[in-house]
């Protein structure tokens, strides 16, 4: 008898629909798995046999072939333990085929018959409307995962005993209901009170977060340059339930939901060490994975040290800097994962720090400091948009009471000015912050007085910018405007995002 169902494949964050076909009939006991199984998959035979037979059921001493659709698609780990049991019990009927049509199954058989969760349930769930899916049975364990989407019908299990129950009578079983899970937003303890000085850097970083804007700060050791690096997502907004579906998404195909049934509500922040490879960085693998600047979408990626890591890393970060996304390419496939983040990035003047330092001579070489930065190409300092000298603290500033405003005042203003900008674009889906803006974007929003025109084109000639770089200063000046509640651009404006190219004056 044959017996199909319907299963899915993670490809990116994208989900696939899969149909699984099985086939029992005479001939020599055997299973025969074709349609381009991995390693995973293939040990699934020895893993249903057992539990099948753990379970009270029968496993037919017949020939099986199980046909994995479509098949020139790469089926890849254990999601299709549930679905070859389900079809191979409904092939030898020992459970009804009747709603194999209309439910999509997922998840990983245990030898005892135990139904184990599997990384990738949300997008799958996300995209039911798409493959025609109304509904889903899925281990109980990722059940409250997949009720996040709304509209669907999840049915979660914890033994495969229950899915042969449920496919018999179905009447007995209601959907899984989503708990109600309150969020409540991360209380870091990294306030921005607690820096002291540094009124220049703190700026910048509020204008960060306004706008979504590159930064790097460039200081000697011990300025507080990580220090204030890590305060950024505490004065950025909540992600907004769309954004939060897509972060969530990301996480549940990379196997790193925590809290299952409940949405990632915070910006990611992720902070890779400078030994990081480039796959590390932007995802991949014989079947490509997320990345850290993905698992940093729409929120932080900190890459402290900057000039520590290898120039071709630092290089791969070009492209989903400008894009928003990172293509990675492999012989059978090619993915696109989402990348838009913030890079935020901190670094040292020279090799031994102190290039500048009003306390501390430098002790490098002008040979040492400029093969030091010809780390950093100049492509992709273009990309930064906000580049901070962070100097040392004055001792009576050191031992001073820190009186800066704190984290949730400036979250406040950042949030009015990200608000501001969102209800400006709010009719192109794909920007939701100023530094997302194209040149359609920066004619319209981004017109200049005579004034700030003049000022713009003696920064670029003096400093040496590019087009991309000045650009860049647009976008900043807008954010600027956006924090101080100005519909137009003004000269103080522009001003002020030209003082942020330190490293152009620099080099």
């Amino acid at each position: 008898m044959l017996a199909r169902i319907w299963s899915a494949s993670i490809v990116g964050i994208d989900a696939l629909k899969v149909g699984v076909e099985v086939d029992v009939s005479g001939g020599l006991p055997g299973i025969v798995l074709v349609g381009l199984p991995d390693t995973a998959v293939q040990e699934s035979r020895e893993r249903v046999k057992a539990a099948m037979k753990n379970a009270g059921y029968a496993f037919p001493m017949r020939k099986i072939v199980i046909n994995l659709t479509p098949a020139d698609l790469r089926k890849e780990g254990p999601s299709f333990d549930l679905p070859i049991s389900v079809g191979i019990m409904a092939a030898s009927e020992q459970v009804s085929a009747q709603l194999l049509g209309d439910h999509l199954f997922l998840g990983e058989v245990s030898l005892d018959g135990t139904l184990r969760p599997v990384a990738g349930i949300l997008p799958v769930a996300a995209a039911a409307q798409s493959l025609g899916i109304s509904s889903l049975v899925v281990p109980f364990d990722n059940a409250q995962e997949a009720a996040v989407v709304k509209g669907l019908n999840v049915y979660g299990f914890k033994y495969l005993s229950e899915v042969a129950n449920f496919l018999n009578q179905p009447e007995r079983y209601q959907p899984v209901k989503l708990e109600e899970k309150v969020f409540t937003p991360k209380s870091s303890s990294a306030d921005l009170q607690d820096v002291k000085g540094q009124t220049h850097a703190r700026r910048a970083l509020e204008i960060a977060a306004a706008g979504g804007h590159n930064l790097i700060f460039v200081g000697p050791p011990g300025s507080g340059k990580t220090m204030l690096a890590r305060r950024l997502p505490g004065i950025l907004p909540p992600l907004s339930f769309d954004e939060s579906l897509e972060v969530t998404q990301i996480h549940s195909v990379a196997g790193l939901l925590k809290n299952k049934g409940l949405l990632v509500r915070d910006r990611p922040f992720r902070s890779p060490h400078h030994s990081a490879s480039g796959p590390a960085l932007v995802g991949g693998g014989s079947f490509p994975r997320p990345g850290e600047i993905s698992l940093a979408h729409r929120g932080i990626l900190f890459l402290d040290e900057l000039t520590e890591f290898k120039r071709d890393v630092l290089e791969f970060l070009r492209q989903p800097l400008e894009d928003g996304y990172v293509t990675v390419s492999r012989t059978r496939q090619s993915v696109v994962f989402p990348a838009q983040f913030t890079l935020i990035a901190s670094t040292n003047p020279c090799p031994c720090g102190y290039f500048g330092d009003s306390i501390q001579a430098c002790s490098c070489s002008p040979r040492q400091r400029e093969q030091y930065w010809a780390k950093l190409s100049g492509p992709l300092m273009d990309r930064i948009d906000l580049q901070v000298a962070v100097n040392r603290l004055k001792p009576e500033e050191i031992t001073r009471q820190a009186n800066g405003e704190g984290s949730e005042v400036v979250r406040l203003r950042v949030k009015e000015a990200r608000d501001r900008a969102y209800n400006r674009f709010k009719a192109d889906t794909n920007i939701r912050c100023n530094a997302a803006m194209q040149t359609k974007h920066l004619q319209q929003w981004c017109q200049l007085e005579d004034a700030s025109r003049n000022l713009l084109e003696v920064a670029i000639r003096k400093l040496g910018l590019s087009a991309r770089a000045s650009d860049r200063i647009l976008k900043v000046a807008r954010t600027i405007a956006d924090l101080a509640g100005e519909d137009k651009l003004l000269t103080n404006h522009v001003a002020e995002a030209i003082q942020y190219r330190t490293i152009d004056r620099m080099q």
